[in-house]
């Protein structure tokens, strides 16, 4: 299961000093709400807190533990330090949706990814990046089913 940055993190600077605060709404549990199918419909939809979109069925995530942010944290540096070098693509953190598959859509965001600069058009995506990541980098939490990852 994708989980949000731990808010100890608030800012980390090594996935750019992305806003990885938590917002109010985020739910305690999984839970999925059947008005959102589409990604057009889940990249307007305001105050969800962290989601994705699974084969058109919203799926609502749980925020993070301490560990699993520090270690998503972690890697993201890592793989950011070597990117950078020489300009190989672009790292994202776990709030970065891909839109993998439509009709029924879904949207997924990995704890941290990694975009190749061959694949990233002239004009940068605001919305969700269409495809999928050249890498994927999931952190597992004690409680993740393998089949939910």
């Amino acid at each position: 299961m994708l989980q949000h940055i731990s808010p100890a993190l608030n800012s980390c600077p090594a996935i750019g000093g992305v806003d990885t605060r938590l917002k109010s709404g985020y739910g305690a549990v999984m839970s999925t709400m059947q008005e959102i199918t589409t990604a057009e419909q889940l990249l307007r939809a305001e105050g969800l807190g962290r989601s994705e979109l699974i084969r058109g069925e919203l799926v609502m995530m749980t925020p993070a533990g301490f560990r699993h942010g520090r270690i998503a944290c972690t890697v993201a540096a890592v793989l950011r330090e070597f990117v950078q070098k020489d300009q190989r693509g672009v790292v994202t953190g776990a709030e970065t949706g891909f839109l993998l598959a439509r009709d029924p859509d879904t949207v997924r965001a990995p704890d941290v990814a990694f975009v190749g600069s061959n694949r990233i058009p002239e004009t940068e995506p605001v919305g969700f990046f269409p495809g999928a990541p050249d890498l994927a980098v999931e952190i597992l939490s004690p409680n993740d089913a393998a089949g939910n990852v």
